[in-house]
């Protein structure tokens, strides 16, 4: 299936991307209304038709079950079909990327963010919110969605050592980051973003409270669209300005979509931990033992780097942290799978004892 020119004109407004993979899931929903999720509420989904034509409509009736998996429904980013009347959503088209993360909260479940996305802005503000073991979780969260990540350090106008923040984050921008700092309310400084912002593409935007992510939206929209609140000075923070997830179309010809701070950088269990503390790997190589767990065994690369002040052991205690926080996560997903697959087949048991089988 090719989509008209019309048709695909008003899709690229949302951020579709017209490549190989998007036209198999094209031809996959032949004769289909496509929409994308613009924002998510507690019955109801918000979906944009076009840049300006947003519409509430309806879940299909199996996302609104309890126990239906949480990553089965849309996000806000989501590719859509609807169905005739326009008013339900009828499916969901196959994901390029999507970034989630733990809920908040003892339990180990997985909160989706967004999806779909090119690149995960994550938004620092040069103050006491930055933080560089902070910036290694996200990036760790965001490798493992599918999309690529972009550093954007915010209020550089109003920092006098920039420059040094930004050699601290040497194995950062080394594993490949671009690093951005830039002055969120100066159109001519937030510029250096536009080529992640063109046509068919979207980013979203991460960070804590007061980083100044809606600043930011604002300035790259050109008009005051979302609301902006003062930090405090004791700690840098800000309130949630930002309260849901929302998809707003960019006049550069992409999408950005903004999201609330985030007070608590969770792993969901299905990361790589390795693919962002790769210098340690490196270094666990040349280890004299194979399951070297670098504590206090002889002949140990990594604790000799920490001692010769090539390896930073902060960086080393955050990767054995989000190491070992990961092996919980997946442990605690493998069981909850389960006990789903338990439940189902117990189910299912009853049904067939009560009705017959057939």
């Amino acid at each position: 299936m090719h989509a008209h020119p019309d048709d695909l004109a008003r899709l690229r407004a949302l951020g579709w991307p017209d490549d190989d993979t998007a036209r198999e899931a094209l031809a996959a929903a032949p004769g289909a209304r496509l929409a994308r999720v613009a924002s998510q509420h507690r019955t109801a989904y918000d979906i944009a038709l076009g840049a300006e034509d947003v519409r509430r409509v309806q879940p299909p009736v199996p996302w609104t079950r309890p126990r239906f998996p949480p990553d089965e429904r849309a996000a806000v980013g989501d590719w859509v079909t609807l169905d005739e009347s326009g008013k339900t959503i009828a499916g969901l088209l196959p994901r390029r990327s999507v970034l989630k993360r733990g809920a908040a909260g003892e339990h180990h479940r997985q909160q989706l963010i967004a999806a779909n996305v090119d690149h995960v802005l994550v938004v620092v503000g040069l103050d006491q919110d930055f933080n560089p073991r902070r910036i290694e979780r996200y990036l760790v969260l965001i490798r493992a969605s599918g999309a690529s990540p972009v550093l954007v350090l915010t209020k550089a106008d109003e920092c006098e050592i920039v420059e040094d923040c930004i050699d601290l984050l040497l194995e950062v921008s080394e594993s490949g980051v671009p690093i951005h700092a830039v002055n969120a309310k100066d159109p001519a400084s937030t510029a250096v973003l536009h080529p992640y912002l063109g046509p068919g593409r979207t980013v979203v935007l991460v960070g804590s409270s007061g980083a100044g992510k809606s600043t930011l939206t604002n300035t790259l929209l050109g008009r005051q669209k979302m609301k902006t609140n003062a930090v405090r000075a004791n700690d840098s923070r800000g309130r949630h300005t930002t309260t849901a997830r929302v998809l707003l179309p960019l006049p550069q010809g992409g999408c950005l979509i903004d999201t609330p701070g985030m007070r608590e950088v969770k792993l969901s269990g299905d990361e790589d931990v390795v693919e962002s503390f790769d210098d340690i790997e490196r270094l666990a190589a040349d280890c004299r033992f194979r399951d070297c767990a670098h504590v206090g065994e002889p002949g140990c690369a990594v604790r000799a780097a920490i001692e010769d002040g090539s390896l930073d052991e902060a960086r080393f205690a955050n990767f054995a942290k989000l190491r070992d926080e990961l092996e919980a996560a997946a442990t605690s997903q493998a069981e909850r799978k389960a006990e789903a697959r338990t439940l189902s087949k117990t189910i299912t048991g009853r049904l067939k004892d009560k009705y017959g089988r057939r």
